[in-house]
Parts: structure tokens; sequence; C-alpha cells
């Protein structure tokens, strides 16, 4: 029984009353979670070739980054959606990170010891935002969070104090 709140759903089960399918996948990814859209793409099996065309298109080169990125994130995200703390957490995921990116990267890449902390993962988050929404603002809201709050301890956020000017944080 269709339970979802989207008029595109709910038009596709009144226009289909005989239809006993499911709506097709390009109207069911639009309204799956992250986390069910994460898990969907790692359980993918590696020979698929849409799986590494999808990572490339994402500027990740192949699928085994892009999954670990996509975890990293749908946890935060739940962190997030639970009211959960983000400040110096030692965070579950540890994205694999690229050596060398076709897209601004890093120049001063943290330490896999730091890999627990918010930033390597917001850098991941800003890398897939450049390829997936050019013209967004991340960083700009980013920084201005951080000025509205100048007491945050950086550092403890796995940052350091040039970050800003990686060129991955340029707007």
């Amino acid at each position: 029984m269709n339970q979802s709140k989207d008029t595109f759903i709910k038009e596709h089960y009144a226009k289909y009353t005989a239809d006993t399918k499911r709506p097709p996948a390009w109207k069911t990814l639009e309204v799956v979670s992250f986390t069910t859209l994460s898990k969907l793409y790692a359980n993918l099996k590696p020979s698929v070739k849409s799986k590494d065309v999808v990572a490339a298109e994402l500027n990740t080169v192949n699928h085994t980054y892009l999954q670990s990125w996509l975890q990293s994130i749908a946890q935060i995200r739940n962190i997030c959606a639970h009211h959960g703390r983000l400040w110096n957490k030692n965070l579950p995921g540890r994205p694999k990170l690229l050596r060398k990116p076709p897209a601004p990267w890093l120049i001063k890449v943290p330490p896999v010891s730091e890999h627990h902390k918010i930033y390597v993962h917001l850098c991941c988050m800003k890398y897939l935002l450049d390829a997936v929404s050019p013209g967004h603002h991340f960083s700009t809201k980013l920084k201005g969070l951080l000025a509205k709050y100048p007491t945050v301890d950086i550092f403890a956020l796995g940052m350091w104090q040039g970050w800003k000017e990686e060129a991955l944080w340029e707007d």
C-alpha cells in the first residue's frame, strides 16, 4: 500500500491502479532516504559497470571511494537527524581519501589519525557538492557559521589554522 506523501508517487498509484508493481526506479529514488540510497549503492556488485560510472561522474574515481563517502555522510546525517553532537565527536565512519583527485582537493590532507573528526567528512561533502551542485554555498555557510561562533576550537574539529585557503574551500 502506498504511504508516500509525495504528489508524484500518489499520482503514479492513481494512474496505474491495475499495476501491482512499485513505481519505477527513477521515481522511487526520488523518495528514498540518503541511508537507503547509500546502502543500495554499496550493495551493487563491484562488477556492475554503472557503479564506477557514477563514481567517476562525482569525481571520486571508482566505487570504493564513493561508497565510503556515502556511508560516512549517511552516518553524519543520522547523527544530525537525532540531534546528536558532531563537535569533538569520534565519528564512526572513515572515508577513503583519493590520492590524486581530479577536482580541487586538499594540499594539507589530515593524517589518518584525524579522520574520525568532522573536518575530513566536511571535505568529502564539499567535494561531492562541487560535482553535483556547482555554485552551491556550502563553503560560505561553513565559514560564516564558524565566524559566528569564534570560540569553537577548530582543532577539535580536525581543522587547522589555514584550512580556508585550501583550493577545495574556495567559493
